[in-house]
């Protein structure tokens, strides 16, 4: 009797080592992936995300860590033929499939949202906006519920701000009562301003945010403040794989802020 109990003892500790081991393992595969996404080798990032999943699956981090990677390989991808801008256009939408899993994993996260937000606002951009409406107005919900959660952390909700800032700022580039009964005369300038400026706020130093903002400032004629964000562009320090295509950009437009200031 002792020694079946012995046995059977083994047995529950093997399987209680085995279950630690593997709990381990898929920490391990996620910090991989995350430092192959550090060093902006998105491809290998997912290569070990989608390893995880398959050890691991239906779990909602490794789900949105998953669409963002497509996101960011999708993004590099060519589009000067049919079958190019398929390619693109079916990852942005595997980026989709993976943050709306995510968002139905943890309804109660604001980082699935904000993942959910970008891949639906990669698809509206890659099909015009004016031909997604129903995609652009879910990036507006999803990033409207993502800030009012408040959660995720400061680059979280900062990035909801920047999203649903550019998504007013891009709607706005069609004039009111022409998109009005499109269903988008929601967006609005000044809401794109404060949604931007909020940003930079919760994430300084940050190129993207620069950019975007000045460029809404430039919309509303606010040179000064425009000059003023730009000028932060080169002073802000290198730490996204974009950055020295967004220092060129705002020196593009700092030419042409200055030229509206003489």
């Amino acid at each position: 009797m002792r020694a079946k109990i012995t046995i059977i003892s083994i047995l529950v500790l093997l399987f209680v080592f085995g279950l630690s081991t593997f709990a381990q393992s898929l920490d391990q595969l996620m910090k991989k992936g995350d430092e192959y996404y550090k060093e902006f080798n998105h491809k290998k990032a997912l290569e070990t995300y989608l390893k995880a999943d398959s050890l691991y699956p239906a779990d909602w981090v490794l789900m949105w860590k998953i669409s963002r990677a497509y996101v960011d390989i999708a993004e590099k991808l060519p589009q000067e033929t049919d079958e190019e801008e398929a390619k693109k256009e079916a990852m942005f939408k595997k980026a989709l499939f993976y943050a709306d899993s995510s968002v139905k994993l943890a309804p109660d996260e604001a980082e699935t949202y904000v993942r959910r937000a970008i891949a639906n606002g990669k698809i509206a951009l890659f099909e015009g906006i004016f031909s997604a409406i129903g995609t652009v107005n879910d990036v507006r919900d999803d990033t409207e519920h993502a800030i009012e959660l408040g959660n995720g952390g400061n680059y979280t909700q900062a990035l909801a701000h920047y999203i649903l800032g550019r998504a007013h700022l891009k709607v706005c580039e069609k004039p009111y009562l022409l998109r009005l009964p499109l269903g988008l005369g929601w967006g609005d300038m000044d809401d794109a301003i404060r949604e931007l400026e909020t940003a930079t706020k919760l994430r300084p130093n940050f190129r993207m945010f620069y950019i975007e903002l000045a460029k809404a400032y430039i919309e509303e004629d606010e040179y000064e403040k425009a000059k003023e964000t730009l000028l932060k562009v080169e002073k802000a320090p290198f730490v996204d794989e974009d950055d020295n295509a967004l220092l060129e950009e705002s020196k593009e437009l700092l030419e042409k802020v200055n030229e509206e200031l003489e």
